[in-house]
C-alpha cells in the first residue's frame, strides 16, 4: 500500500465577513497517495486556494487535521517547509532580478550546491536560459511560470503543491507544463494541484471534484466519467441563445448548457432525440442534434446540480 503524499480529514476553514462568516471549506477529505498527480478541480470561490495555503502551511484550519508526507501540517509546518515545493496562483518571485538570479537566491536559500546535482531542472531550464539575464518581471505569463516551477523544484522536494498554476497562460505554455509534471512524476516527485481546466483534469492520475467547500467526488478521471449514469445529447449550429432556451423550456431537459460552440442535454426519462429534433425545429434554425460520449465537465455539472438539490 502506498503512503500518503497529502492527507486531509474533516478539514473546516471559515472566513469572518459581515454576515457571520463563509466556509471556504466545508469538511473536505481525501487522500493523495505518494508518487501521483492528485487534482482538485473546481470554479473560482470552491476552496482550492484555502486547502493549497492549509497544505503549504500558510493558514491553519479551524478543524480537522492536514498530513504532508506524514507530518502534521498544523505542529510540524518547518519540517514540511522544507520537503514541499508551493507554488501559489500569483506570481511571487523577485520581478527585479533576473531569471538566474532567481534561482540563485532559492538555491541558496534551500542550502542547495552546483555539486549537488540539480539535472532534475536542466529541463525546465533549458527553456530559460536563452533568457537568463532577462528580469522575471519582464517575462511572458508561461516563462514565469515555468521560473516559479524551477525555484520550487531547486531543493528536490517531495511534493508539489501548485495553485492553478496555469491560469491566464497560453496553451502551448500550458502543454509543456504539464509535460513537465508528467516527467517530475517519473523520478518520484508527488504533485497536489489545483485548476478549473478539465483538460488538465485529465492528465491526473486521480480527482477531486470541489465545490462550494464540499468534495464532490474523488476517482481517476476514467473513472468518472465511466461511471455517468446518464445519457449525453449534444446539440449544435443554429443561435446558441435561442437553442438554449427552446431546450430549457421544452420540458424535455434535466440540464442544457453551453459547451463550446455546441450544448450538452441531459434529457429527462422517456425523452428521445427525435422529440428534442421537433422542438428546436420550429425555434433554433439550422441545428444537428447527436447523442455523445460524457465528459468530465458533463460529471461535474451533474455532481454539482445534484449537491445544490440537496442543499
Amino acid at each position: 500500500m502506498k503512503s500518503s503524499a497529502a492527507k486531509v480529514c474533516n478539514l473546516r476553514k471559515v472566513y469572518a465577513g459581515n454576515g457571520g462568516g463563509t466556509a471556504a471549506l466545508d469538511g473536505v477529505s481525501f487522500d493523495a497517495e505518494e508518487g501521483e498527480i492528485f487534482g482538485l478541480i473546481g470554479p473560482d470561490g470552491a476552496g482550492k486556494t484555502t486547502l493549497m495555503r492549509i497544505a503549504a502551511t500558510l493558514i491553519l484550519p479551524d478543524s480537522g487535521t492536514a498530513e504532508i508526507c506524514g507530518f502534521d501540517a498544523a505542529r510540524d509546518c518547518r519540517r514540511i517547509r522544507q520537503i514541499i515545493g508551493y507554488m501559489p496562483g500569483k506570481f511571487s518571485l523577485y520581478q527585479d532580478l533576473t531569471i538566474e538570479e532567481n534561482i540563485a537566491f532559492f538555491a541558496k536559500v534551500f542550502g542547495v550546491r552546483k555539486e549537488d546535482g540539480i539535472e532534475y531542472i536542466e529541463e525546465i531550464y533549458r527553456r530559460l536560459e536563452p533568457f537568463k539575464k532577462r528580469l522575471a518581471g519582464r517575462l511572458s505569463g508561461g516563462m514565469k511560470q515555468k521560473l516559479a516551477l524551477c525555484c520550487a523544484l531547486i531543493h528536490r522536494p517531495k511534493l508539489l503543491v501548485l495553485d492553478e498554476p496555469t491560469t491566464g497562460v497560453d496553451p502551448v505554455s500550458r502543454q509543456e507544463f504539464w509535460d513537465i509534471l508528467q516527467n517530475m512524476k517519473k523520478i518520484g516527485i508527488s504533485v497536489l494541484v489545483s485548476t478549473p481546466y478539465m483538460d488538465e483534469a485529465a492528465r491526473c492520475d486521480r480527482i477531486a471534484f470541489i465545490s462550494s467547500g464540499k468534495i464532490l467526488k474523488t476517482d481517476s478521471p476514467q473513472n468518472i466519467v465511466a461511471a455517468f449514469p446518464k445519457k449525453i445529447f449534444r446539440a449544435s449550429g443554429g443561435k446558441m441563445f435561442e437553442l438554449l432556451k427552446a431546450l430549457r423550456g421544452s420540458g424535455l431537459a434535466e440540464s442544457a448548457y453551453s459547451f463550446g460552440d455546441s450544448c450538452h442535454i441531459v434529457p429527462k426519462c422517456g425523452a428521445r432525440i427525435e422529440d428534442l429534433k421537433k422542438c428546436l425545429q420550429f425555434s433554433a434554425g439550422n441545428f444537428s442534434v447527436a447523442e455523445a460520449p460524457a465528459t468530465l465537465e458533463d460529471c461535474f455539472m451533474e455532481l454539482n446540480s445534484g449537491e445544490r438539490n440537496r442543499s
